[in-house]
């Protein structure tokens, strides 16, 4: 069975939803910046050509039905700030990845914290996930301490996991259990 269809999340300032073209615009802001790309396994966008193509890419993950591509939407004024995916669905053991990126006019804001509780939320209560993993590149700090405030653990790294951008470095993984993360969230 495919990872299921997303129609919306809610969070506070937030809402995530399926990407589509309309919002290529406003992504263009955020992949077309190289701080924000740093540590993706993807170049920076250099144009609308660019955007279409990850669309199209993310597109074909989501008939796939291993993949669900959602844009994080401010709801004060609908503008896609951000993304966040959740792929690599394996049915049979209910896992699935995690990865993210967001502008930098809205880091250090809680804004990703919020899009990302929201969606492990979801994907644990509604979708029957029972993990959720995140590689990260160890340089990536703010990523992998936003992961640890979240509820993940760091289970180990990876040496040179990845080749992206010409080079092979290392990633980090962590991982969420179903029982940690209601746990955590009856905690407080």
């Amino acid at each position: 069975m495919p990872l299921p269809t997303i129609a919306r999340i809610e969070s506070r300032r937030l809402a995530l939803r399926p990407v589509n073209a309309g919002d290529l615009p406003d992504l263009i802001a955020v992949n077309g910046d190289p701080e924000v790309t740093q540590f993706l396994p993807y170049a920076t966008w250099q144009s609308p050509q660019d955007g279409e193509a990850w669309l199209a890419r993310m597109e074909a993950l989501g008939a796939t039905g291993t993949g669900r591509q959602l844009v994080v939407v401010r709801r004060s004024d609908s503008r896609a700030i951000g993304t966040l995916l959740l792929f690599r669905h394996d049915e049979g053991s209910a896992r699935v990845e995690l990865g993210y990126a967001l502008g930098r006019a809205h880091w250090r804001q809680g804004i990703m914290r919020e899009a990302i509780e929201a969606a492990c939320s979801h994907a644990f209560e509604a979708l029957g996930i029972r993990r959720i993993e995140a590689e990260v590149n160890p340089d990536n700090v703010a990523s992998c301490t936003l992961l640890t405030r979240v509820g993940f653990v760091l289970e180990g790294a990876l040496r040179k996991r990845w080749v992206a951008k010409g080079a092979a470095y290392d990633t980090n993984v962590y991982g969420c259990l179903v029982d940690e993360w209601l746990a955590g969230r009856a905690a407080g």
